[in-house]
């Protein structure tokens, strides 16, 4: 959505949603894929007239559902799949990130009929970091923030981890996520989706670069901390970069959720083909997605080193978030003509 299907001012412009309206009437699917979580996004998407039974993939891949309405005759948004942080994860986690933690917000799934979350959705320790870096996102979120101290004290032992985070996320500037990001990735069951900087199984067109290491050997989450030899994840890190604004968001996922996951895990639900998927992204966050489809475009406000990644990976170049990129992919691309 940010930097891709949004224009900077926030809003969907009326020619990339006259591209999503006619794609639709061709009878293609139109499914966002967001690092928001699913109200978050849905403050922006709820105006729109999409389909009802329209996905809508949150919070970077943990969670599937679709749109629902909310007119005259409204039809609640369905759950379609959802990946929770282990407990015992989630406590590693907040004891782990040492001076980070004051960058830390836990995202439970908490989203009641009418598709809009109540408080405790977010859980922060700390509020001053993230006013700081993040003040607009903290304002526009408050009805939804819980301040737990320690932050411990917010995480339930639910059977089958119901009640679990589904994400965390870190926002500081781009250096001192960088050095949170490293941090995390000093354990061996943590791996980065997307950015080259640390252990990737789905890295520059799902090859991993030499100077990445050898692949992942993981740790069993119910022994995090452990000298288990397990071999499996307990995290996956995504990161979003805006160099402009010199912000970094490092969201820290259950292992092996990213939006190309969920992305394929849709496709294969609705009997599409990856090679079928078209896939438009500016950020990270959207590498996973990007390396799944037949067709990937990436927006021209990308930051730099992800073009590169584009150029050698035979991804599309298109035009920017301020000049209806989106729409000009699905004409191009899926051949739709736009009133």
């Amino acid at each position: 959505m940010d930097g891709t299907l949004l224009g900077d001012d926030g809003h969907v412009s009326p020619r990339n949603l006259a591209a999503i309206m006619a794609a639709e009437a061709a009878g293609i699917e139109v499914v966002v894929a967001t690092g928001r979580r699913h109200s978050y996004a849905m403050r922006v998407l709820r105006p729109l007239g999409l389909g009802a039974a329209n996905a809508l993939i949150s919070s970077n891949g943990t969670v599937t559902r679709t749109l629902g309405s909310f007119g005259s005759e409204p039809v609640a948004s369905q759950p379609i799949a959802r990946t929770n942080l282990p407990h015992a994860t989630a406590l590693w986690l907040c004891g782990h990130i040492g001076e980070f933690r004051n960058a830390l917000v836990l995202t439970f799934d908490r989203v009641g009929p009418d598709g809009d979350d109540e408080r405790g959705a977010l859980v922060v320790e700390h509020l001053d970091e993230l006013n700081a870096s993040i003040g607009r996102w903290m304002a526009a979120n408050e009805p939804y923030i819980a301040h737990v101290v320690p932050i411990e004290n917010a995480l339930s032992d639910s059977p089958d981890n119901v009640d679990s985070p589904i994400q965390a996320m870190l926002c500081g500037t781009v250096e001192r996520m960088a050095r949170a990001e490293a941090r995390l990735l000093q354990h061996p069951g943590v791996a980065a989706s997307g950015h080259p900087s640390g252990r990737s199984g789905k890295t520059m067109n799902g090859v991993v670069p030499a100077e990445l290491g050898a692949p992942l050997v993981t740790a069993s989450p119910s022994r995090v901390g452990s000298e288990s030899k397990d071999s499996e994840p307990i995290l996956t890190l995504h990161r979003t970069e805006y160099p402009d604004r010199d912000l970094s968001i490092l969201d820290i996922l259950p292992a092996g959720c990213s939006k190309g996951a969920a992305l394929l895990s849709l496709a294969s639900l609705r009997g599409i083909a990856a090679d079928q998927i078209l896939a438009i992204g500016d950020n990270w966050n959207d590498v996973s997605m990007l390396e799944v489809a037949g067709t990937a475009v990436l927006m021209d406000n990308a930051p730099a080193d992800l073009k590169e990644v584009a150029r050698t990976s035979n991804w599309r170049l298109g035009l920017s978030n301020r000049d209806d990129g989106v729409a000009e992919a699905i004409e191009a691309v899926c051949g739709v003509t736009v009133p």
